[in-house]
């Protein structure tokens, strides 16, 4: 079902790119906004993909399972271009709001409120980190995908994927920790100025 899928995009047949829509908008705009972090910019990301998919549809294999990396790789590149610093990232992170509404029973409210906590402070962290680590984190532990496949969307040797979600975890649960305990700044390793420029980049691997 794949291989046909495939050649139908190769083709340009109108009606399988609303199928991948259908089937992966969600997936590619929840990527789009842990690379983000602003509704407005996952928006315009979610848009760019499918734009690209399109025009790039002849570059697809006719070998391969599901299109979901492809179009996740295509996300990931998009993000790039529309964010240009941490410092900005940072700030919409920050503007996340930290409580839900307040519901009526104590104990719903206890736990919606801990894990609204759990998930500004994971986002505010992953704005800490290292462009190449937060893809590859958002790729391999938010949305699943493999070494091999995170290795295509990210156009990186396996290795590379590896390294950098080994070193991306580590810091994202110090920065997680971090977060939650009420210290938000970043620990050893990681080094960002009082003018909010980003960490120095880091090689290929």
């Amino acid at each position: 079902m794949e291989s046909n899928i495939r050649e139908r995009v190769r083709s340009g047949d109108p009606s399988v790119f609303a199928e991948l829509f259908d089937r992966y908008a969600k997936a590619v705009y929840n990527h789009a906004f842990r690379l983000t972090a602003n509704w407005a910019v996952t928006e315009d990301v979610m848009s760019a993909t499918f734009l690209q998919a399109w025009r790039s549809r002849a570059r697809v294999s006719d070998e391969g399972g599901s299109l979901r990396p492809w179009l996740l790789g295509i996300a990931t590149n998009e993000a790039r271009n529309h964010v240009r610093s941490n410092r900005r990232y940072r700030a919409a992170a920050a503007a996340l709001p930290v409580e839900p509404p307040t519901p009526d029973h104590a104990e719903q409210v206890a736990g919606q409120l801990d894990d609204a906590r759990r998930i500004r402070a994971a986002v505010a962290a992953l704005a800490l980190l290292r462009p190449h680590e937060r893809e590859v984190i958002t790729l391999c532990l938010w949305e699943g995908l493999d070494y091999e496949s995170a290795a295509r969307a990210l156009g990186v040797p396996v290795g590379t994927v590896r390294s950098r979600l080994s070193r991306g975890r580590a810091r994202l649960g110090k920065l997680v920790d971090a977060q939650l305990h009420g210290n938000p700044s970043a620990p050893a390793g990681q080094t960002t100025g009082e003018n909010g420029s980003r960490p120095a980049q880091e090689g290929n691997r």
